[in-house]
């Protein structure tokens, strides 16, 4: 795998890429907070199947910051297609959680004939409800100030995961929690443009009929940050789409219970790149 810095917008962003150019691609788009990496296991369920290209956004993970005091939904997604540009990249499938679905939304309503599928999780296309922006303002804010640490920290874990997956006896999601416990205290303060344009994202639901490509959307009954109704609406405005609810889960399906998610997302890849 190849990991490199390519300036795609007068912005060094980091991307990590299996390589194979005779595979079908899937382009996959993290979490606010989190990174690339949360798309690790991923890597097995695709190998010898699939190109995984993995970037970080800007002002995310190893990527450069820039100058922006609010990097916007529209900026990720112009972005996004300057890589696929730059890559020289087709039929690409999408593999979004969380605000990555909100770049994911932008890009396959935007210019569909570049895409061959989408897959959301933990996602939705709406813009943040009033109180609960006043409320993630408040969040964030503390975060950019103090970092992602005592109380910012423990708020960001319940937004993240839910609470089967925080107070589960279960080894390999204790595992996933401890590890993005333990990323997430470390992200810099310097995360705050990025997460501003997210609480303040603009309203995406208008570009759901535009996308033609087949969708498959997970959502979890314990995500509160973007609960099962937000899903459901994306699910509504795409033409061919099909939604998977999920008990016991929160926002971060791929994460929680990826080897529930990850096979049907295969299955779902396999059935929509047949004859490639």
């Amino acid at each position: 795998m190849a990991e490199s810095l390519l300036t795609v917008n007068g912005i060094k962003l980091y991307v990590a890429d299996t390589g194979e150019k005779d595979l079908p691609v899937v382009l996959c788009l993290h979490s606010l907070f989190l990174d690339s990496r949360m798309f690790d296991g991923f890597l097995d369920y695709a190998a010898g199947k699939y190109r995984v290209i993995r970037p970080d956004f800007r002002g995310q993970g190893r990527s450069d910051h820039g100058p922006d005091d609010k990097i916007t939904m529209d900026q990720d997604a112009d972005d996004m297609f300057a890589l696929i540009e730059q890559l020289g990249l087709t039929d690409v499938n999408l593999l979004a959680q969380s605000m990555g679905g909100d770049v994911a939304v932008r890009l396959a309503a935007r210019r569909p004939e570049l895409f061959r599928s989408l897959v959301m999780a933990g996602s939705s296309a709406r813009s943040e409800p009033d109180a609960q922006r006043e409320q993630f303002l408040n969040w964030i804010g503390k975060a950019g100030e103090q970092g992602f640490i005592n109380d910012s920290l423990e708020e960001t874990m319940e937004v993240m995961f839910g609470p089967t997956s925080r107070n589960t006896a279960d080894p390999k999601r204790k595992a996933a929690v401890a590890l993005w416990r333990e990323r997430i205290n470390v992200v810099p303060r310097s995360l705050y443009p990025a997460m501003l344009g997210v609480i303040l994202r603009e309203n995406a639901v208008p570009l759901l009929p535009s996308i033609t490509c087949p969708a498959l959307i997970f959502s979890g009954v314990e995500d509160t940050a973007r609960p099962p109704e937000w899903a459901k609406e994306v699910a509504d405005g795409i033409p061919n789409s099909e939604l998977i609810v999920m008990e016991n889960v929160g926002h971060s399906p791929t994460l929680e219970v990826p080897d529930e998610v990850y096979p049907m997302i295969i299955d779902f890849y396999d059935a929509h790149n047949r004859g490639r």
